[in-house]
C-alpha cells in the first residue's frame, strides 16, 4: 500500500511555523510527501527545499488575498496538494501541526486495518499546545479529534477552512465514515513569541473577516496576551522532532504564566462539568460519522 503526505505553507519563517518538523514527521511513514509552497514574503521556498529526501515534492501556488470569507484559501491550497497525492492512503498534516514517532506503528496498523474495512477515514486526539510546550489548552473552546488520514478514492476534498474533509458523491458533499485511533496530533499553533503570535492574529483573522471585523475585535498591540478560559500540564514526551526548536524558545516561554486564565461563563461551567462526569461534549462539532 502507498501512503502519501501532504499539507501546504505560507510565509513560514514570518508566522514561525514548525514545518521543517512537521514535514519530517510525516517522511517516517510515507511514500511520498507532497508540499503546496504559497509565494511568500520571506526564505519559505528555500527552507522547504533544505529537506533532503527523495520522497519530497514541491507544489509551488500563489494564494488568491481576496478570498476573505470562511478560511476557503486555506481549503484552496489543502486540495491543490491533494490533486498531486498519488498514495492508496493520504495522511495530512497543517504546518503548525506533529505526528509523535511513537505513533507510527499504530497508525500504520490502523490505515491497514480500515483499508480492510472499507472505512473511509481515521481520527486522531489533539493536543493543543497554548503559550508553552508545558500547557495544553482543555475543555470545549477546543476540538478534541479529526480526520487525519484518509483513502485516497478521488472524491475527496478540503472542506470548510481546511479543518477536515468530506467526499463528493453525485455533486453532494458528503461526510466520510472515521474510526478513532489512539494517535496523536501535536498542534502547536498557540506556541510562538507573542510578538510574532500577535502578528499572526492580525493577518490570519482577514481570512474569515472583513476590515471593520477586524477593526473592532483585534487589539492593535504588539504582543498577544495569552490568556484563555483552561489549561492542563502537559506530563508526556514531546516529538523527537522537536527538542531543538523547545530548547530555543526556553527564553520566552519560561515567561509564560499558567495561573492567568478568562472567567469561564457560567454555560460553559456546567458544559465542562457534564463532560468531565459522563465523556459527553454537548453540541460538539463532528465533520464526520464516526464508526
Amino acid at each position: 500500500m502507498k501512503i502519501s503526505g501532504f499539507s501546504f505553507v505560507r510565509n513560514a519563517e514570518i508566522f514561525d511555523y514548525p514545518i521543517l518538523e512537521s514535514i519530517t514527521s510525516l517522511l517516517p511513514i510515507c511514500d511520498e510527501v507532497i508540499i503546496a509552497v504559497g509565494e511568500s514574503e520571506d526564505n519559505t521556498l528555500k527552507l522547504i527545499q533544505s529537506i533532503q529526501s527523495p520522497k519530497l515534492k514541491i507544489i509551488e501556488t500563489v494564494w488568491d488575498d481576496t478570498l476573505r470569507q470562511g478560511g476557503k484559501i486555506l481549503a484552496d491550497q489543502t486540495n491543490l496538494a491533494l490533486q498531486y497525492c498519488s498514495g492508496d492512503w493520504c495522511i495530512y498534516l497543517q504546518a503548525d501541526e506533529i505526528l509523535h514517532e511513537e505513533d507510527y506503528q499504530s497508525i500504520l496498523d490502523e490505515i491497514t486495518t480500515a483499508d480492510c474495512n472499507s472505512i473511509d477515514s481515521l481520527l486522531f486526539s489533539y493536543l493543543h499546545f497554548y503559550g508553552s510546550y508545558d500547557f495544553i489548552g482543555a475543555g470545549r473552546q477546543w476540538y478534541r479529534q479529526e480526520i487525519r488520514a484518509f483513502r485516497n478514492s478521488g472524491k475527496v476534498i478540503s472542506w470548510g477552512d481546511a479543518q477536515g474533509f468530506r467526499k463528493i458523491e453525485q455533486t453532494n458533499p458528503i461526510k466520510l465514515t472515521a474510526r478513532r485511533i489512539p494517535a496523536r496530533i501535536f498542534h502547536y499553533g498557540w506556541v510562538k513569541h507573542p510578538r510574532i503570535q500577535q502578528r499572526k492574529q492580525m493577518t490570519f483573522h482577514k481570512l474569515w473577516h472583513s476590515d471593520e471585523w477586524m477593526k473592532d475585535n483585534i487589539p492593535n498591540v504588539d504582543e498577544f496576551e495569552y490568556q484563555c478560559y483552561q489549561l492542563e500540564k502537559f506530563v508526556e514526551s514531546h516529538p523527537k522532532v522537536m527538542k531543538e526548536r523547545i530548547k530555543r524558545a526556553k527564553e520566552w516561554t519560561q515567561l509564560f504564566d499558567n495561573t492567568r486564565l478568562k472567567p469561564k461563563p457560567f454555560n460553559m461551567k456546567i458544559t465542562d462539568f457534564i463532560e468531565r462526569i459522563s465523556g459527553w461534549r454537548i453540541g460538539e462539532y463532528k465533520n464526520f460519522i464516526e464508526v
